[in-house]
C-alpha cells in the first residue's frame, strides 16, 4: 500500500528528490576517480634511478620522458566535471527563473491608471469621438448629393451606430460627473465603459474611411472633377444666403431686443471667413488636380468642404433664428393666455401669486414692444404649472419651441468651435438632446443653456490664432478654431476627414 506521506507529496518534491540523487551520484563518480587515480601510479618505474653505492650523483639535465596516461587523464575529468556542474547549475537557474512565482519574479502586469488618468483619458476620448462623428457627418453631406443613396447606406450607417456609441459614452460620463456610482470599482468600470464606447465609434467610423475615398474618386486615376463641382455649387448658393443673412440679422436688431440675436452674434462675419477660406482651398483644387497631383488636391477639397459645411451651419444659425422667433411671437399671445387661466383656476397660494405676477409681467412687456419673444415664453413656461384641463397646451408647445431653439443653438455653436470647446460643454449638450428626446423640454432647456455657456467660457479662454492672417492664410483662425484643419501651424496640417482617430487625418498635401 502507497503511504500516504507519498500520496500527499506534490510532483515537484519528487523532482527535488531526483536532482538530489543525481548529485550523489555525481560526487560519488567524482570522489572514486581521485582515489583510484593515484593507484594508476604504483609500478611504474623510478623518474630518478639510484645513485651506486661510493659515488656521489652528479647533477646532469634531466633525460626526456614520455608523458603518464595518469598524469593526463586526471585534469581532463577534473576539467569534465567541472562543465558538467557549471552546466547543470544553469540550467537548474534557468528551469527556477521560468517557473518561479514568489513576488518579485513575476513580469510586472501594467498598473493601473490613477482615477485622476483615467478621468483624464475619459475626457480626452469623448471630444475625440464626438469631433470624429461631426467631421464625418459634415463630409458625407457633400457625399450625398454626388451618390444615390444605395451606394452611400454603409457610410450612413456606420455614423449612425458612432453616434450611437458616442451618446451612450457621454449618459455614463455624465451620471459619473453627477457621483454615480458611487463605489470606487464600479467608478473604474464606468470610466471604462466611457473609453471603450468612444474606441467604438471610432473603429466604425475607421473601418469605412478607406471605401469611402475609392467611392469618392481619391486614388491614383485623379481627382474626380464632380465633387470639386458640388462643393464650388454649395459655396456659391451660401454666398448668396449670406447677403441675405446681414439684412435679416440688421431687421432682428431693429425689431428686437438686443438680447433676441446675441446667440447668433459674429455669425454673418465668421461664415464671411469661412467661405472665404473654401474659395482658396477649392481653387488651389483645381489647380492641383489639373497639374495631376492627386494628393494634393484631395487635401485641399476636404479643408474647402470642411469650410463650406461651417459656413452652412452659420447662415443656417441666422435664419433658424429669425424663424424661431417669429414662431415665438405668434405663440406668446396663447401662452399668455393660458399662464393667466392656469393662475386663476389654481389654489390660491403663494406660489400660484408669483406665478401670476411673472405672467402680468411678460404682458406689460410684449403689449409695450420692448420684449424678446422666446426670452417672454422662456420666462412664461418656468413660471407656470399647468392645470389639466386649464387650457390648449399652448405652454407645453411653448416650452418645447424654447427648448428646440436652445438645443439648436448650442449645437450651432460647438460645431464651428469645436477645437477649443471642451468636454464639460459637450456632455451638458448631449443631455440636453437626451432631455429633448425624452420630452423633458424644460430640462432641455436649462441644459443646453449650460451647454451654450460652458462652450463661450472655453472659446474665449482658447483665444483666436492667426488673428491677423490674411493673403493665402486668410481664413485660416476660423479653420483651425473649427476644427477643419487639425493643426496650428504655418500649413495648418492636415484636414478633418471622414473616419475616426486613426484615420481622420489620413489626408495631407
Amino acid at each position: 500500500m502507497t503511504s500516504f506521506l507519498i500520496r500527499g507529496r506534490p510532483r515537484r518534491a519528487t523532482a527535488h528528490i531526483r536532482v538530489r540523487v543525481a548529485h550523489a551520484l555525481l560526487g560519488v563518480v567524482t570522489g572514486t576517480v581521485w582515489l583510484v587515480l593515484p593507484l594508476m601510479t604504483v609500478g611504474a618505474p623510478d623518474a630518478v634511478p639510484a645513485a651506486r653505492a661510493g659515488t656521489t650523483a652528479r647533477s646532469a639535465p634531466p633525460r626526456p620522458e614520455g608523458t603518464s596516461t595518469a598524469d593526463l587523464v586526471l585534469p581532463l575529468l577534473a576539467g569534465v566535471a567541472a562543465v558538467a556542474l557549471a552546466g547543470y547549475g544553469r540550467l537548474r537557474r534557468v528551469r527556477r527563473a521560468r517557473t518561479r512565482t514568489t513576488p518579485g519574479t513575476v513580469p510586472a502586469r501594467p498598473s493601473a491608471p490613477s482615477p485622476e488618468d483615467a478621468e483624464r483619458q475619459a475626457r480626452a476620448a469623448l471630444r475625440l469621438a464626438d469631433d470624429c462623428v461631426r467631421t464625418s457627418g459634415e463630409e458625407l453631406a457633400f457625399v450625398r448629393e454626388r451618390f444615390e443613396a444605395g451606394r452611400t447606406e454603409r457610410f450612413e450607417r456606420a455614423l449612425r451606430a458612432a453616434e450611437t456609441e458616442s451618446a451612450a459614452a457621454f449618459a455614463i460620463w455624465r451620471r459619473y460627473e453627477q457621483g454615480a456610482p458611487r463605489e470606487a470599482g464600479a467608478r473604474r468600470q464606468a470610466l471604462a465603459g466611457v473609453t471603450g464606447r468612444c474606441a467604438e465609434a471610432g473603429r466604425r467610423l475607421d473601418a469605412e474611411a478607406e471605401a469611402l475615398d475609392r467611392l469618392r474618386g481619391f486614388g491614383e486615376r485623379g481627382l474626380d472633377p464632380a465633387g470639386l463641382e458640388v462643393a464650388e455649387g454649395r459655396s456659391r448658393e451660401l454666398t448668396a444666403r449670406l447677403a441675405a443673412a446681414r439684412e435679416t440679422l440688421a431687421e432682428l436688431r431693429a425689431r428686437y431686443p438686443a438680447s433676441a440675436s446675441e446667440s447668433v452674434a459674429g455669425y454673418a462675419e465668421q461664415a464671411g471667413d469661412r467661405l472665404l477660406f473654401a474659395t482658396a482651398r477649392l481653387d488651389e483644387a483645381r489647380r492641383a488636380a489639373d497639374a495631376g497631383d492627386t494628393g494634393r488636391a484631395v487635401c485641399r477639397l476636404r479643408a474647402g468642404e470642411g469650410a463650406v459645411a461651417q459656413a452652412g451651419v452659420l447662415v443656417g444659425g441666422v435664419e433658424r433664428l429669425a424663424a424661431r422667433l417669429a414662431e415665438a411671437a405668434m405663440l406668446v399671445p396663447d401662452a399668455l393666455a393660458a399662464a393667466e387661466t392656469e393662475a386663476t383656476m389654481a389654489a390660491e397660494t403663494e406660489a400660484t401669486a408669483a406665478r401670476g405676477g411673472a405672467a402680468r409681467a411678460a404682458r406689460e412687456e410684449w403689449a409695450a414692444g420692448t420684449g424678446d419673444p422666446l426670452d417672454l415664453l422662456r420666462r412664461i413656461t418656468r413660471a407656470a404649472r399647468p392645470v389639466p384641463g386649464a387650457g390648449s397646451g399652448a405652454l407645453e408647445r411653448a416650452a418645447l419651441l424654447v427648448a428646440r431653439c436652445s438645443v439648436e443653438g448650442a449645437e450651432e455653436y460647438v460645431s464651428v468651435h469645436r477645437a477649443a470647446v471642451g468636454t464639460a460643454a459637450r456632455a451638458r449638450l448631449a443631455e440636453a438632446v437626451r432631455e429633448l428626446g425624452a420630452g423633458h423640454a424644460g430640462r432641455a432647456d436649462v441644459v443646453a443653456g449650460e451647454a451654450r455657456e460652458l462652450a463661450g467660457l472655453d472659446v474665449r479662454a482658447h483665444g483666436t490664432p492667426y488673428a491677423d492672417a490674411e493673403g493665402d492664410t486668410a481664413g485660416l483662425p476660423g479653420a483651425v478654431l473649427g476644427g477643419i484643419l487639425l493643426a496650428e501651424d504655418a500649413d495648418a496640417g492636415p484636414p478633418a476627414s471622414y473616419g475616426g482617430p486613426r484615420t481622420r487625418s489620413r489626408h495631407r498635401a
